[in-house]
């Protein structure tokens, strides 16, 4: 079988969650018989616009079985609408949802409305929606998405983690920090907490580090430039780094105070190293994951400061909470994802 798996700006898109995923999509889809295309294109990548339309002329596809797009713009369109004209079964993964665009970027809480409506008719083209959760599905089908969705895991690439643990004290000497790191990894927005993570820097003591790029031009939101230029003492903004082994071996406890998520691909990586994490009280986490068992979940800055105190008190609970995340971790491998992937495909040739 041959399924496209097709991610419009790939090159634009390698360091975020989306990317990651398809990256982990890829990985899964190696060990199986599935023969993997990456472009739906013959020859390159082709000029949108001829004679005033998009390029949807069937010589310009190649041939696949299964049409599986991980984003929303004019190519994924051409796609799809290449599929239906085909007769080929079109897999559409919502990763984009209208509410975790809000607090991204500047003038991203206006344009969210629009984009809900155009979610909603663009997802609606699919012959089966997948979505990383069932928080997720739920969203979709508020919209409404008139077509059959299906929550699958973005799943955890635990083999490229090997090694962390070798990395601690080059990274925690790079970037000065000491004692018990409390850390995140990832793009900085305010919708994943940044406001709560530095002030609960303000509150405390320990180090805290963000791993993980972030905008400072004029497309980066208010809240991003205020602290990013202007961290607390005891607040590390990395920026991009290299090795992802180097964050989850120079920090200790993993805070995610995120206020909407599809699923968070860095909580499984920071599990998968066996850190002890601590998340919001939002649905996709308590359908993951089980407070004081694999995390510690916390509904507002009050039970967050309570729980990096606990933590800092009590190592054993650390360990033990790490070691439940591990054994969670493992639930998502890439094996998983593969096998769901197959599935998915074989059922809708």
């Amino acid at each position: 079988m041959r399924v496209l798996n097709y991610l419009e700006l790939e090159s634009r898109l390698d360091r975020s969650g989306i990317g990651t995923s398809v990256d982990h999509q890829r990985a899964a889809l190696t060990e199986t018989d599935v023969d993997v295309v990456t472009s739906p294109w013959r020859d390159g990548h082709p000029a949108w616009a001829l004679g005033g339309r998009l390029a949807f002329d069937d010589p310009l596809f190649r041939e696949y079985d299964v049409a599986h797009c991980n984003m929303i713009g004019p190519g994924s369109v051409a796609v799809a609408r290449h599929a239906e004209r085909n007769d080929v079964p079109l897999v559409l993964h919502a990763h984009v949802t209208r509410e975790d665009f809000r607090d991204s970027f500047r003038g991203s809480n206006l344009v969210a409305p629009v984009l809900g409506e155009y979610l909603q008719w663009f997802y609606s083209q699919a012959d089966l929606v997948l979505c990383p959760s069932e928080y997720t599905k739920g969203v979709l089908e508020d919209y409404p998405v008139d077509a059959p969705i299906c929550p699958v895991t973005n799943g955890v690439d635990i083999d490229s983690l090997t090694g962390f643990e070798s990395t601690r004290e080059t990274y925690r000497d790079r970037y000065d920090l000491d004692g018990m790191v409390v850390f995140a990894v990832g793009n900085v927005f305010e919708r994943k907490g940044l406001t709560t993570f530095c002030e609960l820097a303000e509150e405390t003591d320990y180090d805290f580090a963000w791993f993980g790029p972030y905008d400072d031009g004029p497309q980066a939101s208010k809240t991003v430039r205020k602290w990013t230029s202007e961290p607390p003492e005891n607040v590390t903004f990395t920026g991009w780094i290299d090795d992802i082994r180097g964050a989850y071996g120079a920090g200790d406890v993993y805070l995610f105070p995120t206020k909407n998520e599809n699923q968070g691909i860095a909580v499984l990586e920071a599990m998968a190293c066996g850190k002890a994490v601590v998340l919001s009280d939002i649905p996709v986490f308590r359908e993951y994951y089980d407070d004081g068992h694999d995390c510690l979940i916390c509904s507002d800055k009050a039970e967050f400061r309570a729980a990096l105190e606990r933590l800092a008190d009590d190592p054993d609970l650390r360990e033990r909470l790490g070691e439940n995340a591990r054994a969670t971790a493992r639930e998502h491998g890439l094996d998983r994802v593969a096998d769901r992937l197959v599935e998915t495909y074989e059922e809708l040739v």
